[in-house]
């Protein structure tokens, strides 16, 4: 457990790829809501990240899941299957980072222009 008041959450949780539909699954069983999913790019080391943020609403319990992938094919599992409201969480972490939500029914832009070919929150983004 974290001090919530320093880190804006109670439980941190690293997963395998693989794992975070498993993760979203046992959050949503116990109660949990999905607040935000994005992501991270953590160019020195070659990775993308995508941050999950759940809450429970009647305990005030704040976790967020973490998984990373590697910055040339950076593919994580959709779930929102589990949690429709992350279609669109997913869809804005895929225009702007690149991020591919395999399984996600549409993984258009939301923001940017359809036919945009870049992500402008990669660290390597050049306007």
């Amino acid at each position: 457990m974290v001090d919530y008041a320093g880190r804006g959450f109670h439980l941190n949780v690293c997963v395998w790829p693989d794992r975070v539909v498993a993760a979203a699954e046992l959050l949503d069983r116990n109660g949990f809501a999905l607040d935000a999913v994005t992501g991270m790019d953590w160019i020195a080391e070659n990775e993308m990240e995508v941050v999950y943020d759940y809450f429970h609403p009647a305990d005030s319990c704040r976790v967020v899941v973490r998984t990373r992938v590697p910055r040339s094919k950076p593919e994580v599992p959709t779930i929102s299957q589990v949690y429709p409201g992350a279609n669109w969480h997913e869809r804005e972490t895929h225009e702007f980072f690149g991020i591919v939500f395999l399984g996600h029914p549409n993984l258009t832009p939301l923001l940017l222009p359809e036919d945009a070919t870049y992500h402008p929150l990669r660290k390597d983004f050049v306007a």
